[in-house]
Parts: structure tokens; sequence; C-alpha cells
């Protein structure tokens, strides 16, 4: 029950935006995919990104359609990609452009065990709460 309450007041949240041409910021949901699969392992507080270092496909932010059993992928959102050192905390921009899609295996080839991908949407619209992917 108490999952439950959780991902309907998650759902609420993405969809208490007002209609109309210019959106309030962080009305929309997204969540990081991996060649189409969802990363994260539930789309909830509790949910948790990772991937290992030998991952591969193609990285991509999408906005998505949430029910209580699927989260589906929409449309492509633009996106930029940090590194968080796990050493020593430190955070650095990887890519200065932004994508719409990204090959993991380009950004993981300059990641170490413990390292996180820090995902960074370029729109304030979009809420994209799972944006830290811990490399394995």
């Amino acid at each position: 029950m108490k999952h439950q309450l959780l991902f309907f007041g998650m759902l609420s949240a993405c969809f208490s935006a007002t209609p109309g041409l210019a959106r309030p910021p962080y009305s929309r949901c997204t969540a990081a995919f991996l060649s189409n699969k969802l990363i994260v392992t539930s789309y909830s507080p509790k949910g948790r990104c990772q991937l290992p270092a030998s991952a591969t496909g193609i990285l991509t932010v999408q906005t998505v359609a949430l029910t209580p059993t699927v989260t589906k992928p929409l449309r492509n959102v633009e996106f930029s990609i940090a590194i968080r050192d796990k050493a020593t905390g430190t955070v650095h921009l990887y890519t200065r452009q932004t994508y719409r899609h990204y090959p993991v295996k380009s950004v993981l080839a300059n990641c170490k065990k413990g390292d996180h991908l820090i995902l960074l949407t370029t729109d304030r619209q979009y809420v994209l709460p799972h944006n830290e992917i811990l490399v394995l």
C-alpha cells in the first residue's frame, strides 16, 4: 500500500502542470533509458540506477507515460552528461554539447568503478528524479 501511495504521489506531481504553451518548471516526467530499456529499477523514490562499466547501447532521456505497472518512453529530450568521481566527489562536465542520444560506451570509457554518470536536462520543464547512474 505504501509503495502504491508513493507511486501515485510521484505520478500526480508529474501531471500537476497547467495546460498551455508555457509549462511550469519541473512538470514533465522523464527517465533515463539504455537502448529503450528503463535504467532505474523502479520509477519510485526507492529506485536505483546502475550500469556495468561494460554496458553498450544508446543512452537517452525520454519523457514517460507512467502507469502502476509500466513506464513507457515517449519522446527524447536534450541532456548533457557529467561524471562524479568516486574518490574525490568531484563533478566534472563530460560534454558541453547537448544530445538526444549518446553511445554509453563512449562515456563509460572515462569512468571507474564507483563513479556516477549524472544526466542534466537542458529545460526546466523536465523532472529527472533518477539522474545519477552508478558505474559497477
